[in-house]
């Protein structure tokens, strides 16, 4: 399902700076499912 977008979303390129630090404060329990970028977009 495509949602609808905002304009507070950021693009792919700038959360692809974004994201390594995200993935690296993460502890690994478990594997992730979801879509970080619409995570952070929805937050």
């Amino acid at each position: 399902m495509k949602r609808k977008p905002y304009p507070s979303d950021i693009s792919r390129e700038k959360f692809a700076e974004i994201e390594p630090l995200l993935r690296s404060v993460r502890r690994s329990t478990k594997p992730i499912k979801l879509d970080l970028y619409e995570v952070f977009c929805a937050v």
